[in-house]
């Protein structure tokens, strides 16, 4: 009996959900995936409805710039309000600022000089549900990231103008989702106070020329290019200047790895000898298509295409094999977006013999890294970078 699919809809609380079920023709039914089209979003591959945590398909990964409504969404608290942009406040202070400020969205705009940047925004967790054996937490597949043009003034002037102590350490930011029940910890990041400062990291309003959507941080939210998603702080309430370490729990007790497990910048003043702060992307790569699995036909043309990224330094070369690893020959890049945008790739595929073709991509960066070949154990599914490989069949 041949696979059968069945779309099953139902709406509940203004989503759109779906599951896409699969029977082996034996009886047995399993859930392949789930989607649901959150307001103003396209339908997303559910992962959790509250708090809502939602991936993007790899079809919507295609195009050079994630469109809005497909980019993923990534939530920790259950409590998001919707904010009016005309009320919205930005609060500065903290006790290595000289002096307080109170900014609004139309100050934010006027005051400073905008500016835009490519970056390629991706959860420390995109993967974790492949790692093997199976870790605790949201069940990502490939699709917890995207890559946006995102436009604002640079953080290191707002900080600037609030005045920067010598003795600043930490800058720790707070958003305005907040928890059901008040034991649950706030959502409170930091960053080292150099990587505050860099030019690139910014307080961004707008994605990919629009407005930001509401399910990713509207009004204004931090945009840290090169660092994992869970410092991109959305709906941006506060900013605070600190001469020490912020001691809260998602820096303390979530986002960790044990020291000395990867590479990528150090956050030193949260750092212990046993673990330390998820911070840089690692170089990454993900084949869009063909999908694992798909059938060419024998003597058509055929191309492989995906993105590679990395932490800032920027991808020099992606590596194409078509034999399980043995060979390995070089992938044509495509145009270039900026240090902290992924690069797409292509690469022509030989369909001129039948058969099966077992297709890897690894990736490397000007600094040298590439992709490992295997997994780095954490306990919590951190970094999964490892080589990329689908399975075609030429018929």
């Amino acid at each position: 009996m041949a696979t059968r699919r069945e779309l099953l809809l139902a709406a509940t609380g203004g989503c759109l959900i779906g599951r896409v079920w699969a029977s082996d023709g034996a009886g047995t039914v399993a859930q392949v995936e789930a989607l649901a089209a959150l307001p103003g979003k396209k339908p997303l591959i559910r992962r959790s409805f509250r708090p809502p945590n939602f991936e993007t398909p790899l079809a919507d990964l295609a195009a050079p710039l994630t469109d809005n409504g497909a980019f993923f969404v990534r939530y920790h608290l259950t409590v998001i309000p919707r904010i009016d942009p005309d009320s919205w406040r930005l609060q500065v202070s903290g006790a290595s600022a000289r002096r307080a400020l109170t900014l609004s969205l139309a100050e934010l705009r006027s005051g400073f000089e905008q500016v835009e940047v490519v970056a390629v925004n991706q959860c420390a967790g995109n993967r974790r549900g492949l790692f093997t054996p199976r870790v605790p937490g949201v069940q990502w597949g490939g699709g917890a990231m995207g890559n946006a043009r995102w436009r604002g003034v640079r953080l290191r002037e707002v900080l600037q103008r609030a005045g920067v102590a010598a003795d600043a350490l930490e800058v720790v930011f707070g958003g305005a989702d907040a928890p059901v029940l008040p034991a649950t910890p706030a959502f409170v990041k930091s960053l080292p106070v150099e990587r505050a400062l860099d030019e690139s990291t910014l307080v961004a309003f707008e994605m990919n020329g629009r407005p930001l959507p509401h399910w990713n941080g509207a009004p204004a939210r931090l945009v840290v290019p090169g660092w994992v998603g869970t410092y991109w702080m959305k709906h941006l309430a506060s900013i605070r200047i600190e001469p020490r370490a912020f001691d809260g729990f998602w820096m303390k007790t979530a986002y960790r790895v044990p020291t000395g497990a990867f590479p990528g910048a150090r956050f030193t003043s949260q750092e212990t000898a046993e673990t330390t702060p998820v911070t840089e992307l690692l170089v990454n790569s993900l084949i869009v298509s063909p999908g694992s699995g798909a059938r060419l036909s024998r003597g058509a043309h055929a191309e492989l295409a995906g993105k590679a990224w990395d932490g800032g330094a920027g991808i020099e070369g992606v590596e194409v094999s078509v034999d399980g690893g043995q060979r390995w020959r070089d992938a044509t890049l495509q145009r270039d977006l900026g240090r902290f945008a992924w690069r797409e790739f292509r690469f022509v595929l030989d369909t001129s013999r039948a058969g099966r073709l077992d297709v890897a991509v690894r990736a490397r960066s000007r600094n040298g890294a590439k992709q490992p070949d295997k997994l780095t154990p954490n306990p919590s599914g951190y970094h999964d970078n490892i080589v990329q490989a689908v399975s075609l069949e030429i018929a």
